[in-house]
């Protein structure tokens, strides 16, 4: 297992949230202007990656240098190329939400295109992690934490839960007609299942 942070150039991370997940990963990828993000926060990343239009340059001596200006990708998909060619398993993002809404959904959609090539990738943000769920999942969480499930795109079918306050049987979400958001965990193991369509997961973080 190889567990890879890669941090983008959206809402800044708190101190503590980046410290909490640079603790648990072996490499850190700056995606472009994350690497403007990770000087304030006092960090160095073992690569910086991307187009290089936000980058400031300061960090050139201490990290690795990729220049990738392809407009194909985005500089989030870059790094992810990049994680998967170092054998990274296990992936975080960091400030891939916030700010303009258009890259945020890009970054939705970058996660659906690169699930498939990790064991696992999650998106944080100083609210909480967003997470592209298998088919079957289970998982146990504190007690009272707040969850969320939405269709990435479309409709979900087949939908049944266990653990949640609010629970599914069978059913199904569909953007724009129903969403599962705001539900609580009364009871562990949480299992959530789906037999169609691209379910995402919103864990909010117990400490906010």
């Amino acid at each position: 297992m190889k567990s890879i942070l890669i941090l983008c150039n959206g809402s800044p991370p708190s101190e503590q949230l980046f410290s909490k997940y640079r603790a648990k990963t072996d490499r850190f990828i700056a995606a472009d202007g994350g690497a403007n993000i990770a000087l304030k926060l006092g960090a160095i990343p073992d690569v910086i990656i991307g187009d290089l239009d936000s980058y400031n340059g300061s960090e050139k001596e201490q990290s690795e240098i990729i220049f990738r200006p392809s407009q194909e990708f985005n500089d989030l998909e870059k790094a992810l190329q990049h994680a998967r060619k170092k054998d990274g398993t296990h992936i975080y993002i960091l400030g891939a939400t916030g700010h303009r809404l258009d890259q945020t959904l890009k970054n939705l959609s970058v996660l659906k295109q690169f699930s498939p090539q990790f064991q696992q990738i999650r998106i944080a943000d100083n609210f909480g992690e967003t997470r592209l769920l298998p088919p079957s999942f289970s998982d146990d969480f504190a007690i009272g934490t707040q969850l969320s499930l939405f269709p990435l795109s479309g409709k979900v079918a087949g939908i049944t839960t266990q653990g949640l306050k609010y629970p599914l049987e069978n059913e199904f979400l569909e953007n724009g007609v129903r969403d599962g958001s705001s539900n609580e965990v009364i009871e562990n193991p949480v299992q959530i299942n789906h037999e169609e369509g691209d379910l995402l997961m919103f864990v909010k973080h117990n400490n906010d």
